[in-house]
């Protein structure tokens, strides 16, 4: 199989600040991390290739600081990486990512499947996924828990939604998102983070993708205009009592007051 992983380096979301007064992000120094949640996705496109063999690719978006995402992702087994960048693509919104990544993806010999964390940490928007599967033109399922089986052209995989689970089969070519509950990630070996140091990224800009600003989805529809703290969440209510029976009446007397019950 010819997998296709996406990963996205991110700033370490404890130190993220918020200027007040400028409205605007402060982040802290240094490369960052790789997404979290990308890790199950790199994991689980390592499992595939050790039962059905072909190889694996990591591809990222960004800046300079990608490339330490793409070096992780290589000494835990990825075969190939490739950066996405160019001043063009800076401050790109989810969907403008989405048509990036889709080029990039796009430019790779044949795929059969493409795989994403559920989100990433910075943005938490959860859509990329869902986007790249419509500018591939390809079928995608979000939120996977489990790839139950591969083969014969199609993917079957269990999808976590608000109801439950459902099971879902799909042709291949195909994009997935998956959750933290597929797997549990590896981590790098010695000899595979000094092996990641010595291997070539391939690296493509905006010309190399073929993109401008009459691609669809480029250049972005939307943008932050403000950043802000969220507000100071109101203090809790403390209902005492002599008996639980007692804390009780007096919950469901105050939930019928304000009128939640």
């Amino acid at each position: 199989m010819n997998l296709v992983v996406c990963v996205k380096q991110v700033p370490e979301i404890a130190l993220v600040t918020v200027d007040a007064d400028k409205g605007e992000l402060n982040l802290p120094q240094g490369p960052g991390i790789v997404n979290p949640l990308d890790s199950y996705a790199i994991e689980e496109a390592l499992r595939l290739k050790e039962q059905h063999g072909g190889k694996v690719t990591a591809i990222s978006l960004g800046g300079k600081e990608s490339e330490y995402a793409l070096r992780e992702a290589l000494a835990l087994g990825v075969d190939e990486a490739v950066h996405l960048s160019d001043e063009s693509f800076s401050g790109a919104d989810a969907i403008a990512m989405a048509a990036i990544l889709a080029a990039g993806i796009r430019k790779l010999e044949e795929h059969d499947l493409v795989l994403l964390g559920k989100q990433a940490v910075d943005s938490d928007n959860a859509a990329i996924h869902a986007a790249v599967g419509g500018f591939l033109n390809e079928p995608a399922a979000m939120f996977i828990r489990k790839i139950e089986s591969v083969g014969d052209g199609s993917i079957t995989v269990e999808r976590m939604t608000d109801d439950g689970v459902d099971k879902v089969t799909m042709p291949l070519p195909a994009v997935i998102s998956v959750v933290k509950e597929i797997n549990e990630p590896r981590l790098p070996s010695l000899k595979g983070k000094m092996m990641a140091k010595k291997k070539q990224i391939t690296v493509y800009d905006a010309a190399d993708l073929g993109l401008d600003a009459a691609t669809p989805g480029m250049p972005s529809g939307s943008n932050v205009s403000t950043v802000t703290n969220p507000p100071a969440r109101p203090k809790g209510e403390i209902i005492a009592g002599e008996t639980p029976e007692e804390i009780a009446d007096k919950l469901f007397v105050k939930l019928r007051e304000d009128q939640v019950l």
